[in-house]
């Protein structure tokens, strides 16, 4: 078995024998409920906080705008992500915690649904979005901002369990 054929057997699961991208077939699997949790980061200024809070920026509320943004990111996902399974999803939450002295803006994303296949390109594609939104309606007055830290926090459900980041493995 050559070392690349040994690597798609080891867990490459939308790739085919042959190499070839292939969609995953979850026909045979059962539903469970499933949970994912998603962060990201954006660093901008603690004046931009200021502005944020205070809804002073000409192009509107940011993190309403972000929010709606995020949950339609999610519920788009296997629109942008080649091979993702569109699914039904039960509930997408987007949060933000402004750190103004840091001049940081934490978003994360929450995706549930009992479907046969995980939430967690929803919820990363979710935070993704929002922290873009946040950046598009800032960036007049901050050019510098930049987005990071977009992982995957938590995940429940399926056949590969239970996933904290924040819990050794």
């Amino acid at each position: 078995m050559s070392e690349t054929e040994q690597f798609i057997n080891n867990g490459l699961t939308h790739i085919d024998k042959s190499g070839a991208a292939a969609m995953v077939d979850v026909s045979a699997k059962h539903a469970t409920t499933r949970l994912a949790r998603a962060g990201a980061l954006v660093q901008t200024t603690p004046e931009v906080i200021h502005l944020i809070e205070q809804a002073l920026l000409k192009k509107g509320d940011v993190l309403a705008t972000a929010r709606i943004a995020g949950i339609m990111a999610a519920k788009k996902t296997s629109e942008l992500i080649p091979l993702c399974h569109p699914l039904m999803l039960s509930k997408v939450t987007v949060d933000f915690e402004l750190k103004p002295e840091q001049g940081q803006i934490r978003v994360e994303s929450s995706c549930l649904l009992s479907g046969v296949t995980g939430v967690e390109m929803e919820a990363l594609t979710a935070v993704s979005v929002a922290a873009l939104t946040i950046y598009d309606m800032c960036k007049a007055v901050d050019k510098a901002m930049t987005i990071s830290d977009i992982r995957l926090l938590e995940k429940t459900g399926g056949k590969s369990g239970h996933y904290n980041l924040e819990t050794p493995q």
